[in-house]
Order: C-alpha cells, then sequence, then structure tokens
C-alpha cells in the first residue's frame, strides 16, 4: 500500500508540474505545509433533495461549478471554497473533460483538465481547472484525446508539489470513463 502511494505521488507530480495546475502558491512563511483538508459532511446542492442525494442520485457538474475566488500567487485556503462547492464534496459527481495526455492507453489513475488548450498544458493553470482521478478497483480508463465523462465521488485532497506549492485540490474516486 505504501509502494503504491508512493508510485501514485510521484506520476501525479509529474503530470501535473507538467500541465501546471495550480498557479505556483507557496504558503506563508512558518505555516505547515501539509495539512490535508477533508470534506465536512455534504448537503443537498441547489437543486437536489437530500431524498435525490440520499438515493444516490448522479449530479451533473461543470469544471465551471468548481470554480472560486484565487489570485494567482495566492496560497489556497480551504475558506475560499464557496458554499455550493462544500455541498458538492462527498457527493457522486459526472463531470467532462480531457485526460491529460499520457504513454499508457490504460489508466487506473490521471489528471482530468477542463479543455486541451495551451491553458491546461503549459504553465499557469487554475487549481479549479484539474480533478486527480483515482479509479475504483477493478475500474479503468481508456486514454482518449477527445472530451470524457467520468463519474465518481468528488472531494478535497490537497496536493502539494516538493517546494510545497499546491499541484491540485479536488479528487474524484472514480467510477467509470466513458
Amino acid at each position: 500500500m505504501i509502494r503504491r502511494r508512493v508510485t501514485k505521488l510521484v506520476v501525479a507530480t509529474g503530470m501535473l508540474v507538467a500541465i501546471g495546475c495550480g498557479e505556483a502558491v507557496r504558503p506563508p512563511a512558518g505555516r505547515a505545509s501539509n495539512q490535508p483538508s477533508r470534506a465536512l459532511a455534504p448537503e443537498p446542492a441547489t437543486g437536489e433533495s437530500a431524498a435525490e442525494i440520499a438515493a444516490g442520485r448522479m449530479l451533473d457538474r461543470t469544471f465551471d461549478d468548481l470554480k472560486f475566488d484565487i489570485e494567482p500567487g495566492d496560497w489556497f485556503e480551504r475558506t475560499m471554497l464557496t458554499e455550493p462547492i462544500e455541498k458538492m464534496l462527498g457527493e457522486r459527481i459526472r463531470i467532462r473533460g480531457y485526460i491529460l495526455p499520457t504513454a499508457r492507453k490504460r489508466l487506473r489513475q490521471f489528471v482530468l483538465v477542463r479543455d486541451n488548450q495551451e491553458c491546461c498544458f503549459g504553465p499557469g493553470a487554475a487549481l479549479y481547472d484539474c480533478i486527480l482521478v483515482d479509479m475504483q478497483p477493478g475500474a479503468l480508463a481508456d486514454f482518449s484525446v477527445r472530451p470524457v465523462t467520468v463519474e465518481g465521488e468528488l472531494t478535497i485532497d490537497e496536493f502539494l508539489g516538493p517546494d510545497g506549492m499546491h499541484l491540485a485540490i479536488y479528487h474524484l474516486d472514480g467510477e467509470q470513463v466513458y
């Protein structure tokens, strides 16, 4: 398990550095930089009833739903997340995007990005423009250059690079990709 986590971190760090998800942000002096955030108890997002959420309804979301106010160079704080984003955490969502290019064709983990334009594959993409996806045991994703839809549970899992800067904050426990 530890070896898998280390391999995962090495692969994910390489992918995120390559695309530049997360502006180069650094923690203020004296701040602990490796404190993971955990999702609060989920509440229904606007428009969904508690019964629909409890029944396991899949919520259709976009990268625009994940956007929050953060300036380039700012340190990410959990309080920056909007109430609708907090309500989405822990919920099963369906989101469309692009799989970050990789040499593998069958993927257990990958980075899902907003679009395939230079902004996401070059340095400077925003923290909310990428999601680390780990497929559930037994599930795999096929690499595609075309847009894909990913279903799974959305959480916050702050992913920091070796220099302490945030590379990603969103995580999806992938159920299926199509």
